[in-house]
This record gives structure tokens, sequence and C-alpha cells, in this order.
């Protein structure tokens, strides 16, 4: 350990020399303060956390991200070029301990600007909060600067799937179909089935039975909070759609419902809260929803109802919001040394940000494994694309969607700027997908290729 603490501390001096951490923690700061400054809200709860959260914390990661990319790739592939990797060779310093000592160097480096930073966000979120008028501090304080969590009604995959194939099979009997249109006609099926769940009809109602599980012991007089998303085909003529609520199921709990519909705007997420102890001595949350409109309204299975409860405090919820974004940068800093590890720093740097646009990405390669291929349906007919490369090209999209997803379902920026709790759970659980598993993974092979490579012609062969 003291080798690699040795590296690491190599690794700094030569950040510091080349003022290379001055230089990002002058540039984090100024987006912290110069972004709220240059972009102004709307004076809203909403506006500003927007502002000073959303864009405050992404403008750091993305910083972060690409100065961690450059800083990973350019430690190890100039000291190779420059032949300073030759003279630390031939110390009594194995190969592996060089490599992990850069690494343990960056994200030190990391750990440092982010906590920089981070309290620079926290800092002014605080005090930019006392300029907003009381209602909304009041709404700030109780809605975004908190950590709620979240209970949804289970969804259950198997039995839509179940029912999709069952239709299928029957539609089969009576109508064959190519077995080329097969998937599309699962897919359209499988829609029809989900939109028979997300639908409510006019005047009809939808029914929610969410379990809080075991926050119901702490929840007692404790006033909860709905969030409701929904969609429509239509536009009203105020831009809003009415809506009726009823909470918790007579003689059995404590009722409550609204007197007078809701006037709430389609395709956003609306909040507002309910009275305490409306479920069950199970924890069983019953919601109902009817729709007095005259045209129907879908609700998403994934986010179209969300009980939000109080959970903790907002500062610790901050400091895990910012470890997540620290284990990203822990991956990325991997990365970028395993591709140095065997690169030139030009095209370590160009490999390396290649794969940071597959991350990016990501949303294209699910909607081309989504529809079954990688060509453009017809739009006229909605006939599902073909195209040769799909017997390659959609299972590989599957294997890079399932490596994308160990970092990419985590959104810590998101949970703060919307007061959702980040708990200790999801902190462990991104600690063991991003940092032990891709990183660890990236790590062996970077160690490999940095073991076996011959430093004494690197320069005449890169």
């Amino acid at each position: 350990m003291q080798r690699i603490f040795a590296i690491a501390w190599l690794t700094w001096k030569a950040a510091l020399r080349f003022k290379l951490f001055l230089v990002i923690a002058a540039l984090l700061i100024a987006a912290v303060v110069g972004l709220p400054l240059v972009i102004k809200d709307d004076g809203t709860a909403q506006g500003f956390t927007q502002i000073i959260l959303t864009y405050t914390l992404t403008a750091i990661t993305a910083l972060l991200g690409l100065s961690t990319l450059w800083l990973a790739c350019g430690t190890l592939a100039r000291d190779i070029e420059e032949c300073q990797m030759q003279v630390v060779a031939t110390k009594p310093v194995a190969r592996w301990q060089i490599w992990l000592g850069k690494w343990l160097g960056i994200v030190t480096l990391n750990a440092a600007l982010l906590a920089i930073s981070g309290t620079c966000v926290f800092g002014l979120l605080q005090w930019r909060a006392t300029r907003l008028p009381p209602e909304q501090q009041k709404i700030l304080r109780e809605q975004v600067l908190v950590a709620r969590g979240s209970a949804k009604e289970k969804t259950n995959p198997a039995e839509i799937e179940a029912q999709t194939e069952e239709i299928l099979q029957n539609q089969l009997k009576t109508t064959p179909v190519d077995q080329v249109d097969l998937p599309e006609v699962r897919k359209q099926i499988r829609e029809q089935v989900k939109a028979i769940r997300q639908i409510v009809p006019p005047s009809y109602q939808r029914t929610w039975q969410i379990d809080l599980g075991y926050a119901k012991n702490y929840l007692a007089g404790k006033p909860l909070q709905l969030r409701a998303k929904f969609n429509s085909a239509q536009k009203s003529e105020g831009g809003t759609f009415y809506a009726l609520w009823q909470v918790g199921v007579p003689q059995e709990t404590k009722f409550w419902r609204t007197d007078t519909p809701m006037s709430l705007p389609p395709d956003t997420f609306n909040e507002f809260v309910i009275p305490p102890d409306l479920f069950d001595e199970n924890g069983l949350l019953t919601i109902t929803f009817g729709n007095p409109n005259n045209t129907a309204l879908l609700f998403p299975l994934s986010d179209g109802m969300e009980v939000l409860y109080p959970e903790g405090g907002f500062a610790l919820n901050f400091a895990r919001g910012l470890a997540i974004i620290f284990c990203w940068m822990a991956m990325l800093t991997a990365l970028g040394l395993m591709a140095a590890s065997y690169l030139s720093f030009p095209v370590a740097s160009f490999f390396s940000l290649a794969m940071m646009i597959v991350v990016f990405s990501s949303g294209t390669l699910a909607e081309s494994v989504a529809s079954g291929s990688v060509a453009a349906g017809n739009e006229e007919t909605g006939a599902a694309g073909h195209s040769v490369a799909d017997v390659v090209l959609i299972p590989a999209f599957k294997g890079v969607l399932a490596v994308v997803s160990l970092a990419n379902n985590f959104s810590p920026v998101t949970a703060l700027s919307t007061g959702c709790s980040i708990t200790w759970g999801e902190l462990g659980l991104a600690f063991t997908q991003i940092v032990l598993l891709l990183g660890g993974l990236m790590a062996a092979i970077g160690i490999t290729l940095f073991s076996r490579r011959e430093l004494a012609t690197a320069q005449g062969t890169q």
C-alpha cells in the first residue's frame, strides 16, 4: 500500500504542478455560481431547484467527467510516451501497483473537487432559498429540500407477458402472421394489454392499491403527498383536465375525497398533499381517480401514480447523491486508465469519449431493441422495419444495454431536484455495480494490458 500511496501522491503533485487542480476547481465554482446568475428562475420552488440543483449538478458531472477521462488517459499514456514510465518501472514497484496508484490519485482528486463544488452548491442553495416568496419557501422546504421516500403500485411484467402470449396465440389460430412480422404483432398486443391497465375512459374510475411497507410504522399522523402523471391524446381548451380523487376505504379506514374537481395539466407531474392515516393497518393505501372529462386519460404504469412520504433530511440525502456521482467518476477513471494501458494518448482519449457517447445513446439502442430492428419502419403503413444486420446488432445492443444499465439506472440529480430520497441501499447498489463490477472489470483488463505491454518499444509502435 505504501507504494500505491506513493504513486497516488505523485499523481497529485503532477496535477498541482500543472495547475490542473486549480483550473478545474475554478471552472466548477464558476459553473456553480455563474449558471444561477446567467439563467434566472421564475420565482417558484420548481424553477429555483431547476436552476440551482439540476443545472449546476449536471454541469459539475459533465466537467468532472471530461476532466477525469482526459487526466486518466494522459497521466498513464504521457508517462509512457515521454519515457518517464520506463524509469518508474525499473523501481521495485509492480505494474499493478502503478496502475492502482494512478487510479487512487485521480479518484481522491475527484473527491476533493466534488466536495468543493458540492459545498458551494449546498451553500448557494440555502442562501438563494431565503430570497423566494414565503409561500414558495414553504413548498421548497416541504417538497424539495427533504428526503422523501416513494411507493408505487407493484406491476407484474410476467402477467402482462402471459396475457400478451395468450391473445397472440388465439389470434394466430384465425389470422396467420408471417414469422418476420411476429415480433411487431406481439409488441402491438403487449401495448394493448398495457393500455387496458393505463387508460381511464370518460366517466370511469381507476383504483391503485399501494403498499407503504415498513414506512407505515413511522408515518402515523404525518401527511403524505400524491404525485400523479397522465397523458391525453386530445387537448382541452384551458390546457388542463379535471380530476376527482378519493383516498382510503369508507368504513374501513379514514377517508378523504376532493369536494370539487382538481384542474391538472397533462404530461407533467402533479403533486398535492393528502391527510395523514388514510392507509389500513397493513400499510395499504387505496387511491381512486374519477375521470369527469369527455376524453380518456392515460396513467403510465411506471410513473402514473406515486406516494411520497417524509424519510429524512436534505443534507444527508444531498451527500448520498454526490457519492453516486463520485462512483461515476471512479468508473470513468478506470475507463481512461484502461484505454491508456495499451493505446497512445490521442487514441485512448478518442476511445474513452466514444464509450461515453455509447452511454448517452442508450435511449436510441433501447428503441432499436424494443422494435426488434435497426431499420426505420414505414410511418404511413405502420409496418416495422427489417434489416439483415438485425441478427447481429440486436443481440449486441441488448448486451451493451445490460452493461450500461449497471451505471445508468441511478439518477441522483433528478432525485435531489424532486425531493426524492436516495437510500443507503441505493448508494450501496450503485457502489457495487458501478465501482466494483464495472470499474473492477475495467481495472482487471487495464492492469493485464499494462503488465503485458512492452514499454521500451511503445514509441516506435504507437
